[in-house]
């Protein structure tokens, strides 16, 4: 656990559904599975909805739906500084800086730049002047100031102008450059002066990957791939698995990190069945592709055990994959034409008929005697031009 304690401030936290919520939720995790202390500070959320590790403190009048600040809000959104403002902004720095006083470093998501809560941002700036706040980030999610529905919600002079004044004490983050260039422009400064830091999404969380998928997942590094190949077979001759290895190995000399998965195991108990096992690690080794093509067989958790999975893990490939792959000498009904439909991957196979019959004219189809150059320079093109895939 470090020593470093970050505190994390918005109007309201999870579970309050909202975008700079989550993106606080997300802040909180990364946070604390590095080993930093996250201290929470809203106006209402719950511990509950917080990762495990990341504390919770409120104080009702951040909240911008606060009564006392809604009655506020209306009377400068007319364009009025209330007489009470000052007592308001008062009240809070006093309740905030026994809160903030043992944080190193306090991340402010949107007061610094939005006027949903007026009193809240004029009572960091005096904490700030103080020096409660020791180090401080303003996440700018929005501006007040450049936005058409907010900007006829601002008036010259204080307190407005605190939305557009540059603190030298404060580093500001925007999420996109466009948001870069409107604070840029609103402070008067060079835009490489704020830093951009876009969101992300959590993939296994979006996918619903399950636990096992996404072991999996992270031991084959099919996050950082370029273009995954899933090949949701059996070890068996009928499936053409050499001819694989030579797609493979065409692809990565025109890309950086294609990957092939195979799903299925050999069969433990045929002697045929773990010779060409064992013939197609040898030739895999030969063609250089040990790193990009990966039995499942041979990738689990301890390296010397088998490993085989469950449906729903295959399913986790499914989602994370970018063609299904079945280069099959024969097939008998092509069940993983379906699946790949389903999961919404497009189907790269040979021309057998039952891939005709259930795929074309929607799948890659290629034929046996096409070399593995061919079939690579098709997958290639798909990829280039697939906005999608893009």
């Amino acid at each position: 656990m470090h020593n470093s304690h970050t505190g994390m401030l918005h109007y309201s936290a999870p579970p309050i559904v909202g975008g700079v919520e989550g993106v606080i939720q997300a802040h909180a995790r990364a946070f604390t599975a590095a080993g930093y202390p996250v201290t929470v500070l809203a106006g209402r959320g719950d511990q509950s909805a917080l990762p495990a590790g990341a504390g919770l403190l409120t104080v009702p009048q951040i909240d911008s739906q606060h009564p006392q600040i809604m009655a506020l809000s209306a009377r400068l959104m007319a364009g009025h500084l209330p007489t009470d403002f000052e007592q308001a902004v008062g009240d809070l720095a006093a309740a905030l800086a026994p809160l903030l006083a043992p944080l190193d470093a306090l991340l402010v998501h949107n007061v610094f730049s939005k006027q949903f809560n007026l009193p809240l941002t004029a009572a960091l700036h005096r904490l700030l002047d103080q020096g409660v706040i020791r180090r401080c980030v303003a996440w700018c999610h929005d501006l007040a100031w450049t936005s058409p529905r907010s900007r006829a919600e601002m008036h010259p002079g204080y307190p407005w102008n605190l939305l557009r004044t540059r603190r030298p004490d404060v580093t500001y983050v925007v999420v996109s450059e466009e948001r870069q260039a409107d604070l840029a422009g609103l402070f008067g400064c060079p835009p490489d002066e704020i830093a951009v830091v876009y969101n992300g999404v959590d993939p296994a969380e979006l996918l619903a990957l399950s636990p096992e998928g996404q072991a999996l997942i992270e031991r084959l590094d099919l996050w950082q791939a370029d273009l995954i190949l899933l090949m949701p077979v059996r070890v068996t001759q009928a499936k053409n698995i050499e001819f694989a290895l030579e797609v493979m190995a065409a692809l990565k000399a025109h890309i950086d990190r294609p990957r092939l998965v195979l799903t299925g195991p050999p069969d433990p108990h045929d002697q045929a069945s773990m010779a060409y096992f064992h013939s197609l690690q040898a030739r895999r080794q030969s063609l250089g592709v040990e790193a990009e093509m990966r039995f499942v067989f041979e990738s689990g958790p301890d390296p010397d055990q088998p490993y085989r999975i469950g449906a729903h893990v295959v399913g986790d490939l499914f989602r994370v994959a970018d063609v299904m792959f079945m280069p099959s000498h024969r097939e008998g009904f092509a069940m993983p034409v379906l699946e790949a439909g389903l999961a919404g991957i497009p189907v790269g196979a040979t021309a057998v008929p039952a891939a005709q019959e259930s795929a074309a004219p929607d799948a890659i189809l290629f034929d046996l005697d096409d070399g593995p150059e061919q079939v690579a320079g098709r997958i290639l093109r798909w990829a280039e031009s697939d906005p999608v895939h893009r």
